[in-house]
């Protein structure tokens, strides 16, 4: 096998509505793991071509351009402990609760290895579980880079184990809360919808009914303003960018999603959702625990702002 066959290849043909924006820029919003900084590493080492051409940086992109990238495969012994200051809700010899603020990817993946959540709890505490490899120790689940609020860890392979079953059987208490684009009419509802790799798009997810899995989100409203909603989010099953995809396709997608909303209008550097409570059964232990994190300061300007509106 050569080297350029372990590459992860990602095509796209560009939209009139993506002309005119830079490569570097385009390339970065279409996956969460990878930074601006590191797609133009890329581009400087020629993985991306438009046309089959080496570009800089700075090209503007045009209708119908054909672009490609070529990922190096995974490096992972190079995923190494970084000091960096964590949000610790709660911790013992079994699990480590996190509040993680948004930005923070929560574990490497190719183009970018170092400055995630992973980084810096292998700098905090040593034991975390081997279930998951080397790119994601103690990850039982996750949640996207632009979404903040509390993550369970495992220190061991047997609290893994155990958390990744109560996930499994639906019995981990998780819900959000998040600003939705809309007014919504009704005070409750559930999304029944099943979610796959969207075929018009390979970077995104959307509600499909092949190739895909069950998703279920329910939610109930906390607060309208003129046009947009407060909504809290329970979550049944745990799929890819399950409530932003379900909330796009009831029609209320999150404020500031820039993935699956519409362009910005709220000073928000990426969704306005926050993983807000986080309750599970003791590995060990079995006693029922439940955490919550207050909504970080960005979102609670922001509903401030809407309240006056």
């Amino acid at each position: 096998m050569t080297d350029t066959q372990l590459f992860e290849r990602y095509d796209w043909n560009i939209e009139p509505e993506d002309a005119g924006e830079r490569i570097d820029k385009f390339i970065s919003s279409q996956n969460e793991e990878w930074s601006r900084s590191q797609v133009q590493a890329w581009i400087k080492e020629g993985r991306v071509t438009v046309g089959g051409e080496p570009v800089k940086s700075n090209y503007k992109l045009q209708a119908e351009d054909e672009l490609t990238l070529r990922v190096p495969p995974l490096r992972e012994l190079e995923i190494a402990p970084e000091e960096m200051p964590l949000d610790i809700v709660y911790e013992d010899s079994d699990v480590v609760v996190v509040n993680k603020p948004r930005g923070l990817v929560v574990h490497p993946a190719p183009g970018n290895y170092s400055g995630t959540l992973v980084n810096g709890l292998l700098a905090h505490c040593k034991d975390l579980s081997g279930i998951n490899g080397v790119m994601r120790p103690g990850i039982v689940h996750r949640i996207d880079k632009d979404t903040s609020g509390l993550l369970m860890v495992a220190k061991n392979d047997k609290a893994h184990a155990s958390l990744a079953e109560q996930l499994k059987e639906h019995s981990v208490n998780r819900k959000y809360v998040a600003i939705v684009h809309g007014v919504i009419p009704h005070e409750m509802g559930t999304i029944d919808a099943p979610i796959g790799r969207d075929p018009k798009n390979r970077q995104q997810m959307a509600v499909v009914f092949e190739n895909s899995k069950p998703a279920v989100t329910h939610f109930v409203v906390l607060e309208r303003f003129k046009e947009f909603t407060l909504v809290e989010l329970k979550l049944e099953t745990g799929r890819t960018h399950q409530i932003r995809v379900h909330m796009k396709y009831v029609g209320y997608p999150l404020a500031g999603d820039p993935k699956y909303g519409p362009k910005n209008t709220l000073e928000l550097d990426g969704q306005a959702l926050h993983a807000k409570t986080l309750g599970f059964t003791h590995p060990r232990t079995g006693e029922r625990m439940e955490f919550e994190a207050p909504l970080p300061e960005d979102m609670e300007a922001i509903i401030s702002i809407l309240r006056q509106a």
